[in-house]
This record gives structure tokens, C-alpha cells and sequence, in this order.
């Protein structure tokens, strides 16, 4: 993590039962990531920065996972905010779309943001394309993040390979990814 002068939060994004074995859309690498992640946790807790826990809620018709009232929402166990940190629900990709979040980093003099979080191609891609055009400097830690492998037509293109494509598609304009 950055030093406390420069006004940094991590966000932990969509890190949710569902995405883990056992639940409704596991993505592949979930377990390392959260374990990368609860590193990134532990040291942004000792600098005594802002922790904002994203949880995603799906409310669109035909949802098949993050479904309200369902295990599937908690935050993944080990990565629980603790009472002082903060969770923003949201309901969409991008989690600055119909949440309060830009309003609780604004409030902070936030400018530097640290990810880690679940699915890259998808909410990650999305937050962090929309923290950028904000005007917030981005940091992804790469280790910190998983997704799935990905269907177009008859082609599959596996986890691994959108994984790197996503991640070196933030990278340089929207973000630093580490």
C-alpha cells in the first residue's frame, strides 16, 4: 500500500461466497486471490486506511447468483470487514453507478485507489475504467483478482488468458496493475 500521505483506500470489490467452491459462479483462482487480497487487507488495517468492502446484490430478472437473502452475498469469510470499515452495496458492474461510494472517498479527500476483487473482466474492468475517468490514480493488484473462463460463439477462452488480457487492458492508462 501506498504511505498515508497520499490519501489512499483500498477497495475490496464483489469478494462474495458465490465466487468461491460451493457457491452459484465460482471463478477460477478465487481462493489465492482472497488469500493475496487478505494481505493487501492486513497492511491497508496497520496503515490505518479506508477499507471499502464492495457487495454486489443482483436484483436483474433471471439472476443465477449474488441473489438477495442467499449465503451467496456475505462477504467471503476471510476478507469479513471489520465494524469501522465500510460496505457499499450495489446492484450493477460498476460500483460507482447508484451507490454512494464516490460520495464516501470524496468525503475522505480519497485520490488513490488500491483493488483487489472479483470477476477482472467484469466489475473490476468496470469500477476501475469508471474510478480513472473520475480522476481517481488506480492500483490493481493483479494477484488479488480472479475471473472465469469466458464463451464467445463456439470459441472458450480460458480463465488464465482472460485474466491477462484484462489486467493489460487497465494497465497504463486506467491503472497500474502490480
Amino acid at each position: 500500500m501506498a504511505d498515508t500521505h497520499d490519501n489512499s483506500a483500498l477497495i475490496l470489490v464483489d469478494i462474495q461466497n458465490d465466487y468461491f467452491p460451493g457457491g452459484r459462479n465460482p471463478v477460477v483462482g478465487a481462493e489465492a486471490a482472497a488469500r493475496v487480497a487478505k494481505q493487501v487487507l492486513n497492511k491497508a488495517r496497520e496503515k490505518r486506511e479506508p477499507i471499502i468492502h464492495i457487495q454486489h446484490i443482483s436484483l436483474r430478472p433471471n439472476a443465477t447468483f449474488f441473489l438477495p437473502d442467499t449465503p451467496g452475498i456475505e462477504i467471503y469469510p476471510l476478507l469479513a470487514p471489520l465494524p469501522d470499515e465500510i460496505v457499499v452495496q450495489k446492484h450493477h458492474p460498476n460500483a460507482f453507478r447508484e451507490t454512494r461510494l464516490l460520495d464516501e472517498l470524496r468525503s475522505r479527500q480519497i485520490s488513490r485507489l488500491f483493488f483487489c476483487g472479483m470477476m477482472t473482466h467484469m466489475c473490476i474492468d468496470t469500477t476501475v475504467r469508471a474510478a480513472s475517468d473520475l480522476g481517481f490514480q488506480c492500483v490493481v493488484v493483479g494477484e488479488a483478482t480472479a475471473t472465469r473462463d469466458l464463451t464467445h460463439g463456439n470459441i472458450t477462452v480460458p480463465a488464465a488468458h482472460v485474466q491477462a488480457a484484462f489486467l493489460a487492458g487497465l494497465s497504463g492508462l486506467f491503472a497500474k496493475v502490480i
